[in-house]
């Protein structure tokens, strides 16, 4: 018979796994192509998102490795990861016609980064960072498609960010401890409500020329915050780590 704590533990494997019916519907809504489609599909990478951030507190607080050894709820993680986080907002990017005609291929580099860094033994570190660009290309996405870049600048934001794959950089991971991750995740979340806004009050056919709103576009610039903030704090962490380390000096309580 099950007991009450195996209860809550399949609970949070649950809650995990509503990622994967999150990615379902992205899927649908990318292929849909009806008005608004594009839309829902960012709203339900948000939704993805906001599982993924908090379905380890849950796990860790429950004990689910104790009270559940033999289900893997990592590889769970790992599996809808790989989909909300890279193949699908890829996805959208070729749907959403984001880059030069015929220069499609260009989306293998990311996908192929990716697979690269999700396979990482030391893609998180023992200090509670990840290492290299951490494969967040539903962001990337999003701001490629409202900011209504010219192609061949996706391209290149594209071939950045997939070469930030490879390089050793400490980026954030905003669910551990430490007071920049703690600062990270708090300020993530007023971003996430400032997404849904803008998605929300997004045109539904953005992407047949009808632009945004001076307002919709502001706030859409204004979001950049957060990005440009968790990216320059990454790169000013690695920073410090191989300038302590080069002055054998203990680089830890800068910054955690």
């Amino acid at each position: 018979m099950m007991t009450w704590k195996q209860f809550l533990a399949w609970s949070v494997h649950f809650y995990t796994a509503l990622g994967l019916i999150a990615a379902g519907g992205m899927a649908v809504a990318i292929f849909e192509g009806t008005p608004g489609s594009f839309r829902l599909a960012f709203l339900l990478m948000v939704a993805a998102t906001v599982i993924d951030a908090t379905d380890g507190t849950l796990a860790r607080w429950i004990k689910v490795k104790e009270v559940l050894p033999g289900f893997d709820g990592r590889r769970l993680d790992d599996l809808i990861d790989f989909q909300t986080y890279t193949s699908l907002p890829l996805l959208l990017i070729w749907k959403a016609g984001l880059l030069p005609p015929g220069q499609e291929a260009w989306l293998l580099l990311p996908l192929l980064a990716s697979a690269y860094g999700f396979c990482q033994v030391s893609a998180k570190t023992d200090d509670g960072y990840f290492l290299g660009f951490p494969s967040y290309w539903n962001i990337v996405a999003f701001y490629l498609y409202a900011l209504e870049l010219p192609p061949p600048v996706n391209v290149g934001i594209l071939a950045f960010f997939a070469i930030m794959t490879f390089v050793p950089a400490r980026y954030l991971y905003p669910t551990h401890r430490g007071r920049l991750n703690r600062r990270a995740n708090e300020l993530g979340a007023l971003w996430c409500v400032l997404l849904v806004v803008i998605l929300v009050n997004m045109p539904d056919n953005l992407v047949e020329g009808h632009r945004m709103t001076g307002t919709l576009r502001l706030m859409t610039q204004i979001s950049l915050a957060y990005p440009i903030f968790y990216l320059g704090t990454s790169w000013f962490i690695t920073w410090r780590i191989v300038t302590c380390k080069r002055k054998r000096l203990d680089p830890r309580p800068a910054f955690r």
